[in-house]
């Protein structure tokens, strides 16, 4: 991220700087934001949330070992990086997808079978080709395209349980 990486501090003679990819450009090196909120900020799907623990808080040892979604900065690097937002302006995106699988995981009161309904279309878990370039440019260690991988088995489970009768 720009603005918190020292051009000074890095180990080559050539910095090329420009905007994020899969963007509309609208300036120069600005992008507009508004198609990644878009995707990301679903009415009635609070998706992304705001970290409940307190500063003051202190973590039992193995909650580090836990990313939270709260993790993410919005800043859309995963959405430049993928190869399908560049092909499929519908594409809900690696944040999005990551998001629906904070509410499967850690639901708080969310409604988990709207989120898989939103996620369970031609735009939505099922476009991602996985190649993993959101998870490896994102500064923040969410791992956008595991989150996705877990969305395909939940779903691909619950279609196998349905199809057999074993319910959910």
């Amino acid at each position: 991220l720009a603005c918190v990486v020292h051009v000074l501090d890095l180990d080559t003679p050539t910095v090329t700087v420009e905007p994020m990819d899969n963007l509309p450009l609208v300036s120069d090196l600005v992008v507009d934001m508004v198609p990644f909120y878009a995707h990301v900020t679903v009415p009635d799907r609070p998706y992304i949330r705001v970290d409940d623990l307190l500063t003051e808080a202190e973590l039992s040892d193995d909650v580090e070992q836990y990313i939270r979604m709260e993790n993410c900065l919005e800043c859309g690097l995963c959405v430049s990086a993928c190869p399908i937002a560049g092909s499929d302006p519908d594409y809900r995106g690696p944040a999005a997808m990551a998001a629906a699988w904070r509410v499967v995981e850690e639901p708080r009161g969310a409604d988990v079978e709207a989120a898989l309904r939103w996620v369970d279309d031609a735009h939505g878990c099922w476009r991602c080709h996985v190649a993993f370039e959101c998870s490896e440019v994102c500064p923040s260690n969410v791992d956008p395209a595991s989150k996705i991988m877990a969305l395909r088995r939940e779903l691909t489970g619950r279609k196998i349980r349905r199809f057999f009768g074993m319910g959910q």
